[in-house]
């Protein structure tokens, strides 16, 4: 069977985290450097954007039991017998932890340095936020990752492509202040390492009012802890711990199987993909996305489940009103070898995108900030401007046209278009 998927696609060299929260409120995705909207109706396998509310979370049985269990292998039944002989609970401590599950005290429970000592623990394990650089060690967890789990070939792994795919970021790091701690913004490594060896990491992007993962992996030898419901849960933890207080799985995949365990998560919202609204994600929903291919919620669905009011709203605000230093230089791809590559990005039909007629009357395109050669001006003082084929995804006008009708005409003024 040949599958065919479509999306447009924008190369970002320098992009800030206000600005990418914005973009994946509107079901845009970054794989590295390169930023990807799917076209959910020109797919086969139709991609969703989903988050979760961290603040309302609440784990499944299953859930608590898997991070249960990785507590006891780490803290070891030695240490649980001494230490409740020589830090014993008092009565209400007991009863509350049985009556109770917190899952920022569950997560962190057997993590080194916050359990007393003596006695030794079974283990130890240390989960550290890192720079997302390159380093062997991440990149030898990463080999063994793709190669037991997903069986890529050993040729297909390359430090090139680990580089590339989850150390090269165009998102700007930086810390914000606030009266109680600090906030980290941009993208990191989650490193989780047991006895000093890693064994599992999280490549994550901290965005103003996001925690949004890009890829988990873990070594082979700790595959029956179920890591990646553990690494889960740490992410939705670090949301609502630190304030950022949604979590973003990535795309949800319906027909795909290896994506159904993102809906475990719950209470998650979908993003309609024409109105970019949040819909509670729960059964009615479902149950459409097993008739129907692509799914337009605020059109199909006259009535549905009780929404949360902040779900309800567009994206969430934020962010800086100053230029961002983001830059674009893609077009829209597809597998199929007949797609006409001149046909405009808005006469597609791709959800969420801004017709024609709506460009004009909403965006002064002349006005559309350009870099050429590292020299920034007006597209409108490019030679043969006034004279370039809207009509055509070929012509400069065309593809200016195309990236302000998919990214939207409120982030108009913090982006600059590099043409090459």
């Amino acid at each position: 069977m040949i599958r065919i998927s479509r999306a447009y696609y924008a190369n970002a060299t320098d992009l800030s985290v206000e600005l990418y929260q914005k973009l994946i409120d509107r079901g845009w995705r970054r794989s590295g450097k390169i930023l990807y909207k799917p076209d959910l109706r020109a797919s086969c396998c139709p991609q969703y954007t989903i988050r979760l509310d961290s603040s309302a979370f609440r784990p499944s049985k299953d859930q608590r039991q898997t991070l249960n269990r990785f507590n006891n292998f780490i803290i070891g039944q030695t240490y649980r017998t001494a230490a409740a002989r020589l830090y014993p609970k008092t009565r209400e401590q007991a009863q509350r932890r049985k009556q109770e599950f917190d899952l920022i005290e569950r997560i962190h429970e057997s993590e080194q340095g916050l359990l007393n000592i003596p006695p030794e623990l079974a283990h130890s394990f240390k989960v550290t936020l890192e720079t997302d650089d390159f380093t062997e060690e991440k990149f030898e967890l990463y080999e063994n990752y793709q190669s037991v789990v997903h069986h890529d070939p050993k040729s297909e792994i390359s430090r090139i492509s680990f580089k590339r795919f989850l150390c090269d970021s165009p998102l700007r790091t930086r810390a914000v202040s606030k009266t109680e701690n600090q906030d980290l913004l941009g993208s990191y490594h989650q490193c989780y390492r047991i006895d000093g060896k890693l064994i599992a990491m999280g490549v994550l992007d901290l965005l103003p009012h996001a925690v949004s993962a890009v890829y988990f992996m873990y070594h082979e030898s700790v595959n029956d802890f179920g890591f990646g419901k553990l690494g889960a849960m740490r992410e939705i933890a670090m949301a609502k711990e630190l304030g950022y207080r949604w979590w973003y799985a990535g795309f949800y995949i319906h027909t795909c199987k290896k994506m159904r365990y993102k809906g475990d998560y719950s209470p998650q919202y979908i993003l309609d993909p024409e109105s970019y609204l949040w819909y509670l994600f729960a059964k009615d929903i479902k149950h459409q996305l097993d008739t129907s291919k692509c799914l337009g919620f605020s059109k199909e669905k006259s009535e549905i489940s009780e929404l949360s009011s902040n779900a309800m709203s567009p994206s969430s605000p934020g962010g800086s009103t100053e230029q961002e230093g983001s830059t674009a230089d893609n077009r829209t791809s597809d597998s199929d070898e007949d797609l006409d590559l001149d046909v405009p990005v808005f006469a597609l039909g791709m959800p969420g995108i801004l017709t024609r007629d709506e460009l004009l009357s909403q965006v002064d395109l002349d006005e559309v900030i350009i870099e050429v050669d590292n020299l920034r001006t007006k597209a409108s003082c490019l030679i043969g401007w006034q004279k370039s084929n809207i009509n055509s995804n070929l012509s400069v006008k065309g593809f200016i046209a195309g990236l302000v009708a998919t990214v939207g005409p409120d982030m108009l003024s913090k982006i600059v278009i590099k043409l090459r």
